[in-house]
């Protein structure tokens, strides 16, 4: 899937430059052919639990595709030399792999969230891709699964006919999850985080200025305070001076780099 898309590592994990357009016809096509793959929306975020935890950096690694979901890793992959770079936000990318799947006579499955959530999403999909068929649906409980219920979880969804699982679990629970089902699962699965929300309306989108700017995160925070706090004032502030550090090492000449 990342045949030709040009790449960089950011703080050590994998950022593919890829667009919406390239990154649906991928996936789409992977589908088609029955493989077993997954798909990272990264943020800030994803670096630095990436970079904190050996275990989140190899699934991150081991995607088939990473999409810069966050404005700050566009600039980053700008920074550090592909300056075509552009953003691939995950709730954006859901709705048109939702409508290239249609197209495709393609199932979906819908794994994570609420259960409130997905009736939602899947009254919206009617609405807006009544060709889609939804082949399966599944709100997990708010803790680890025993290894029962994951293998029971693996036979359902492999049972489904899903071509495309979309994955809607925090991260990086959800990358974890997808790493730990490639191969078990012959689908492509995409890690959309919060796009399960954002896509059934049950939570409301920053404004695009905001995302333009690279503020979503403050518009999030605002949103969501209790539960958000720790993540943005542990990461943020890091993942700024540790990029500064990246960037400016990579425009050093090779003798003079550390």
């Amino acid at each position: 899937m990342r045949e030709n898309i040009p790449h960089r590592h950011v703080l050590g994990m994998r950022v593919d430059a890829t667009s919406y357009s390239q990154a649906t016809n991928r996936i789409v096509q992977a589908a088609k052919r029955g493989e077993s793959r997954y798909v990272c929306v990264a943020t800030v975020n994803n670096v630095m639990e990436s970079y904190d935890s050996p275990a989140t950096l190899r699934a991150m690694n081991e995607a088939d595709l990473v999409t810069p979901d966050g404005m700050p890793l566009v600039w980053a992959l700008k920074a550090l030399g592909i300056r075509s770079a552009s953003r691939v936000y995950g709730p954006d990318l859901m709705p048109l792999v939702m409508g290239a799947a249609a197209e495709a006579g393609l199932g979906v499955g819908l794994y994570g969230s609420t259960e409130e959530v997905l009736k939602r999403l899947e009254r919206r999909i009617s609405c807006d891709w009544p060709h889609l068929k939804v082949k399966y649906r599944h709100a997990p409980p708010f803790r680890a699964l025993s290894w029962e219920e994951d293998a029971e979880v693996t036979r359902q969804i492999a049972e489904s006919d899903a071509s495309i699982l979309f994955v809607g679990l925090p991260s990086p629970k959800q990358d974890l999850w997808m790493a730990n089902h490639k191969g078990k699962l012959d689908v492509v699965m995409i890690g959309v985080g919060a796009a399960f929300d954002f896509v059934a309306g049950t939570k409301t989108q920053a404004p695009r200025w905001m995302m333009s700017a690279g503020l979503e995160w403050l518009f999030r925070l605002w949103k969501e305070p209790r539960r958000l706090w720790k993540r943005y004032v542990k990461h943020n502030p890091r993942f700024v001076l540790y990029s500064a550090v990246q960037v400016f090492q990579s425009r050093l000449p090779r003798k003079h780099k550390l």
